[in-house]
Parts: C-alpha cells; structure tokens; sequence
C-alpha cells in the first residue's frame, strides 16, 4: 500500500499523509494536477469523485464534489493559493454547497502538497493545517484518517496505467475492512460494450453464467432508479446443484460508468450487499471494480467461501469471447 503513514499533531493542528510511489515526481504531480486523473483516486472506494471545475492557477478554484453508492452528495472546493510545479503546490480546502460556495460553519483548512524523489521513485507529502483543534477533531470525527488512506491507496493503478495494473492477472479480490471487499478485472473491450453486457438481458445470458455447467434460467433487468432486477441459474446435464437466483434494486445509474444496486439472495432471508460497479477505459480495456458492501465479517467470509471469486473469472472469460462478437 502506498500510505506509510498518517499522523495528527493537536499542538501543530495538522494531519499529514505520507505516500510513497515507484514512479517519477513528474506522473505523480500529473496525476494530482489532471482532474481526469484525481476522479480515480481522490474520493475514496464507494465515494468517487467528479471535478466539475479545474482553474489550476495561483488564485484560481477548483470545484467537485462525491458521490455515496446510495447517492449523497459530498461537495468540496479548493481556491489555489501557490503552485511550484513539479515540486509543491498549495490549496484553501473547503466544504461547499450545492452551488459550489463555502459553507461558512464547516472547517476550512489549508493543504500543502509536496512532490519529492526518492531512491525508489518519488514521495507525496500532504500537510492540512487547521484553524483550530476543535476543526482538526471534527474532521478526524467525520473519518478522515481513514478516507485519505483509502483514496491516496487507489493511486496505483492510476500510476501503472491499466493494462499494466491488471492484465493477464483474472479477478483480483481485496478485502478493505470488515464489510468491503473490491474486486478487479481488466476486460478487453470498450466502456460501451462493457457497459451493454453488464445491464442487457440478451448479452447477460451470454457470460454471467458462472462455472461450466450452468445456465441462466431468469434475466430481468428494469434498468431505472428504483427498478427491480432478477437472476436465476440452475444446473444442466450431470452438474450437481440446486437452482438459486438474486433479485435486487437500482439505487444509482450513471450510464456507462457506474451502478449501485442492493443483491439478495432469492427465496432466503439472508441479509442484502450493497453492490457498487465502476467502469473505467482506457487504451481500449475497460477496468471493472466492484465495490461490495457487506452487513459484517461473518457474511463476507461466507460468501467469499463459495468459489465466488473463481466463478466471476469464469464468467469475465465468457464476457470478452462475447465482446469479440457484439
């Protein structure tokens, strides 16, 4: 993981994050200073960010906000206050409203961001000074620490580029905490396509099928907010198995690059997950993330215990002989 370290100074009424990356200060500054770049990592799993404003000029703003798996809205700006490229730059930070402007009985504070090389490639230095220690503790109190571990975490892949990152490596599983687990797969195809087989019934019953031996028995998909979905497999020929499905709700569209939906498992009382799908292309690939939410430990162990993992690679293999065809 790239955080080496997160600390608090209540007396200096600072938290500093400290970052360490295998590539040169120039990617590393092109990656905070791109908002194409910055939507990928800045927010983090689960609350991705859009910039809808970049003035990346000494007194220029910059305006964006995040977006939760059940659609709230984290709106933040910053006003740009030096810039010594590649080496440092340094922000006003705020929370703002819906317009975009400062809400003036939340915490500002001041961000310093430095780029430094080191032997293995460079180091990022992100110093926030606060106004007081009552702003420094109501931001901590708000998960801070743990959201500036998680996004400056995701910064790899950013640095590699895709293809390096995830190619020729199948599903890729994490376990974040307790109730989130994010899985990867690079699939060759463009963000449309990849967008189409995941929400269209006719390609859907061409790939999301599992391990050989199976086929998909229901395939109904109202692809709006707050419509229903349904999935049901059984098994065919000699397969050993008995039949089960999911049904779940929309929560978030945001066509072709994300989409939240709850998953239940059909006909049981087993508990909801929270699933949150992103797309992202480049040089022709798209990376899949799914981002799923479990209700405790127990219920993600038991379900990565079922092979779920290797089902999916199976299922992505089918899905990329499907893109070559569509």
């Amino acid at each position: 993981m790239p955080v080496t370290a997160v600390t608090t100074d209540p007396e200096a009424l600072t938290m500093t994050v400290t970052a360490d990356f295998a590539a040169p200060v120039d990617r590393l500054w092109n990656a905070f200073t791109d908002p194409r770049q910055l939507e990928r990592f800045w927010g983090p799993p689960g609350w991705p960010a859009t910039f809808t404003q970049f003035d990346f000029q000494a007194g220029g703003f910059v305006r964006y906000h995040m977006t939760s798996p059940r659609g709230e809205s984290s709106t933040g700006m910053w006003e740009v206050l030096s810039i010594d490229e590649p080496r440092s730059f340094e922000v006003l930070d705020s929370f703002a409203d819906e317009a975009g402007n400062p809400i003036a009985d939340m915490p500002a504070s001041r961000m310093v961001f430095t780029f430094t090389e080191t032997a293995e490639g460079s180091r990022l230095t992100n110093v926030t000074h606060f106004t007081s220690a009552e702003a420094l503790e109501q931001v901590v109190e708000m998960g801070a620490v743990e959201g500036a571990t998680m996004a400056m975490n995701q910064l790899d892949r950013v640095l590699e580029g895709l293809r390096a990152y995830a190619q020729g490596k199948g599903v890729q599983t994490e376990i974040l905490d307790d109730q989130h687990v994010r899985i990867t797969r690079l699939i060759e195809g463009p963000i449309d396509l990849v967008w189409r087989a995941h929400t269209e019934p006719e390609l859907l019953e061409k790939w999301m099928l599992g391990p050989e031996g199976w086929r998909m028995s229901a395939c109904e998909v109202d692809l709006s907010v707050g419509g229903r979905y349904r999935y049901a497999w059984e098994p065919v020929g000699d397969t050993e198995g008995q039949a089960f499905g999911f049904d779940g709700e929309h929560l978030l569209i945001d066509s072709p690059r994300r989409i939240v939906t709850t998953e239940h498992m059909t006909g049981t009382d087993y508990p909801s997950t929270l699933n949150d799908l992103n797309l992202y292309e480049e040089d022709g690939a798209t990376l899949v993330t799914l981002l799923i939410e479990y209700p405790d430990a127990q219920t993600r162990d038991a379900v990565l215990a079922t092979g779920m993992t290797e089902g999916m690679e199976s299922s992505y293999q089918r899905l990329e002989g499907v893109l070559a065809t569509v």
